[in-house]
């Protein structure tokens, strides 16, 4: 992806400041971590988005403030702040970032990231809450792998609100049935084996099939 000579404004005073919350697990959410009027910029840089699943930022056609705000995620401000917020050494993982633009109906069931994910950041970009009316949608941090209701924490995908975990074993997490638009980038720390250099190979694969399937 070329780079952007637009700069973003996030909220990293914001992300420093908020402390983190441990029920169901450690992590910590952040309401307009992207402010409204970039908020406003970034979605008119989106490109629709037909399909569910997952997308590099290299198959997709972002306009300029799009990729200012990837470039800004995958930064040294944001590995930073997600280090000293959770007290960990990032200072050699590798990123892995994704964009999705829709929900399917089997999206959102209960699960926990692959192990090779060390940490886990997600970022929403849905201008209008009236869309995930009734928690659809609504990602939810639960206290086991098979209930649902049994949460802690619900957050709405929408006006850029961040959300920050570390990956672990009962990190578990999903959402209610919605099929439509939903815009999110997930950002992953990865680990340095086998296993997150395997999973980073399947998703460049997966652009250029995109990429492909696209031109056919």
């Amino acid at each position: 992806m070329e780079m952007s000579s637009q700069a973003i404004d996030l909220d990293f005073a914001a992300l420093r400041t908020t402390p983190v919350t441990g029920d169901p697990f450690a992590h910590v959410v952040i309401p307009n971590f992207v402010p409204p009027e970039a908020l406003r910029a970034v979605v008119a840089a989106l490109p629709p988005i037909g399909n569910g699943g997952s997308y590099p930022p290299s198959s997709l056609h972002l306009g300029p403030a799009a990729k200012a705000l990837v470039q800004a995620m995958e930064g040294p401000d944001m590995r930073q702040a997600i280090a000293e917020k959770f007290g960990l050494d990032l200072s050699t993982a590798p990123t892995m970032l994704t964009i999705r633009g829709r929900t399917r109906e089997k999206d959102g069931r209960i699960h926990t990231d692959s192990k090779a994910k060390r940490v886990t950041i997600l970022l929403y970009l849905n201008p209008d809450p009236g869309k995930f009316t009734g928690h659809q949608g609504c990602l939810r941090l639960l206290r086991n792998a098979t209930d649902l209701e049994n949460y802690a924490v619900e957050v709405p995908p929408v006006n850029g609100t961040l959300l920050v975990f570390p990956n672990g074993p009962t990190t578990w997490h999903g959402h209610k049935q919605f099929v439509g638009p939903r815009y999110a980038i997930q950002l992953n720390y990865m680990t340095n084996d086998s296993l997150a250099r395997s999973e980073m190979r399947r998703h460049r694969l997966s652009a250029v099939i995109k990429r492909l399937s696209r031109a056919a």
